[in-house]
């Protein structure tokens, strides 16, 4: 499963073992990025699903292992959303000014994101900085510093390593952050973050649990720890 997925997915699986009434039902998760779980799927890792933070690597993995087998088709179960986040620093001000403002007011700030080629939450905030005519000028100045996924990006900010860090809003919301602490992009200022799953083996059990992800009860936790709903 995606990393950001780590604060809400214990919380579903306890959920749905109780739900199902499967209290002894065994639900094993790994934790990173999307890219480095497809790369070690397509290489033969023994997981029954694949969670992604987008939609490309699910359908390219589809592509790749299950061409025209219908019982393998990617499914959205949810969509994130992008916060900017400081353990150290207000970012309050950013409801009236631009972020270009915001980061004029001190040109020696640190900034993270996840890394873009393999995190899709890194992918969106990477867009976000480009509209915003930052990112060339940032890299430039080396003040954005580049985690490997987004539950690193989440601890470089949230340990005050970096002054900022564009992560998961589920993760601000995870540590009941103050709302002095991050403030929520625009979900039209930055690309959809529609996450897709897909089944990789043929596991009865595994297919339960997607369903459940998809059903009203899934969704709920969803929604609780700062994600938007799908339909």
């Amino acid at each position: 499963a995606a990393a950001n997925l780590s604060d809400v997915l214990p919380e579903i699986i306890e959920g749905y073992k109780a739900d199902r009434n499967l209290p002894n039902q065994e639900i094993e998760v790994t934790f990173a990025s999307s890219g480095k779980l497809y790369s070690q799927i397509i290489s033969g890792a023994p997981y029954d699903i694949f969670l992604s933070a987008n939609q490309t690597f699910p359908a390219q993995l589809v592509d790749e292992m299950f061409k025209g087998d219908t019982s393998h088709i990617p499914f959205t179960y949810t969509q994130g959303q992008l916060s900017i986040y400081s353990a150290t620093k207000s970012v309050s001000r950013l409801n009236q000014a631009t972020l270009t403002e915001f980061l004029q007011g001190d040109d020696k700030t640190k900034i993270t994101i996840a890394n873009p080629e393999l995190a899709p939450y890194g992918e969106s905030a990477k867009v976000y900085l480009q509209d915003q005519n930052l990112y060339d000028s940032l890299t430039t100045q080396k003040r954005i510093i580049q985690a490997e996924n987004i539950g690193q990006a989440f601890q470089y900010a949230h340990t005050g390593s970096v002054d900022y860090g564009f992560v998961a809003h589920s993760q601000v919301t995870a540590i009941k952050a103050t709302p002095e602490q991050f403030y929520i992009l625009p979900p039209d200022s930055y690309p959809a973050i529609l996450q897709d799953g897909v089944l990789v083996t043929d596991v009865a059990a595994a297919a339960d649990f997607t369903d459940y992800l998809r059903s009203p009860a899934g969704q709920a936790y969803f929604s609780k720890a700062g994600y938007l709903a799908v339909k």
